[in-house]
């Protein structure tokens, strides 16, 4: 019985759970323009469409490309203010960024790859 009971809760322990989506890293992430830990929360290769320039690029591609824009619109703050319901098969949020000037709308697919959420697709634009 004492088996059956530690092979039990072995078992629990060892059982991931699903993850949830890194919602609190993301708005860390652009509030600081750390375009490393964002594309770091993505798929191999990411959609990613700023001011309508859309193109699929590889982790190392996104990050240039981020960079590029937070060099460009450094962050004042970025603040998440609609998550959609999670899925099997992912889910989506809407956030917005702030630089000095201006305000974008930041749109976040993401894919349940696993037991993890993996960015799929990013959009940036103007609000």
């Amino acid at each position: 019985m004492a088996f059956i009971y530690s092979f039990l809760i072995s078992f629990l322990i060892n059982v991931g759970h699903p993850a949830d989506v890194p919602y609190s890293d993301l708005e860390n992430a652009f509030a600081s323009g750390n375009a490393s830990s964002i594309v770091a929360m993505g798929k191999e290769k990411m959609l990613i469409s700023i001011f309508d320039k859309e193109a699929a690029y590889s982790q190392s591609q996104a990050t240039l490309v981020l960079k590029d824009f937070f060099s460009k619109k450094p962050a004042t703050s970025f603040k998440f203010n609609f998550k959609g319901k999670e899925s099997a098969d992912g889910t989506f949020a809407i956030g917005v960024y702030t630089s000095k000037t201006e305000n974008y709308r930041v749109t976040i697919h993401f894919k349940k790859i696993g037991t993890e959420f993996k960015i799929e697709r990013l959009t940036i634009e103007k609000s």
